[in-house]
């Protein structure tokens, strides 16, 4: 479905647009299983479900003739658009992803996919390191390229590791390490 569904709709691989994220420049898109999940659902979603109905809408709209102030049709144009974009998007997302199974480790070591606990300046709160597409900052999602997960990132429970941030230092303690 990747480049094939790139190319069947008239965008050839160098129109493929580079990704807006942060990821480190030659850096891997490391990714939770739920999160390539998540972007797979949706990309499925927008090729089966969604796209086909602006189609629609736009052939409906363009049948009524003049196309110049025919609302259904310019919105939906640029609604295809959006899709076609995100799609894009989302293929070259997929196709990087390397999935890290992170379930089931026994240590108190933080590697990708740990859910930690710790204690700042601000008191207690968990968070947990995946990737750059998956970042939820109200869940506590932050991604392992975050300053906060390069200061965890093989510290163990019990450490006190030094978060470097534009606020400055802080000293972070490490309460508890697991694996969801």
């Amino acid at each position: 479905m990747s480049k094939a569904f790139v190319k069947e709709n008239g965008h050839d691989e160098d129109d493929v647009e580079p990704a807006p994220s942060a990821l480190p420049p030659g850096g891997k898109n490391y990714m939770t299983p739920e999160g390539y999940a998540r972007l797979d659902a949706e990309l499925r979603r927008l090729v089966e479900l969604e796209r086909p109905e602006v189609v629609k809408t736009v052939a409906w709209a363009a049948s009524n003739g003049d196309r110049s102030e025919n609302g259904d049709y310019i919105y939906g144009k640029r609604r295809l658009r959006e899709i076609d974009r995100r799609v894009r998007f989302l293929i070259k997302r997929l196709e990087a992803a390397e999935i890290v199974h992170s379930s089931g480790r026994d240590t108190d070591q933080v590697f990708f996919g740990a859910a930690v606990r710790v204690r700042g300046r601000e008191g207690e709160k968990q968070i947990r390191i995946v990737g750059v597409d998956e970042v939820d900052p109200a869940r506590g999602q932050v991604s392992w390229i975050s300053p906060i997960a390069r200061a965890l990132l093989k510290a163990r429970e019990g450490d006190t590791v030094t978060l470097r941030s534009p606020a400055g230092e802080e000293p972070i303690e490490i309460i508890e390490v697991s694996y969801p």
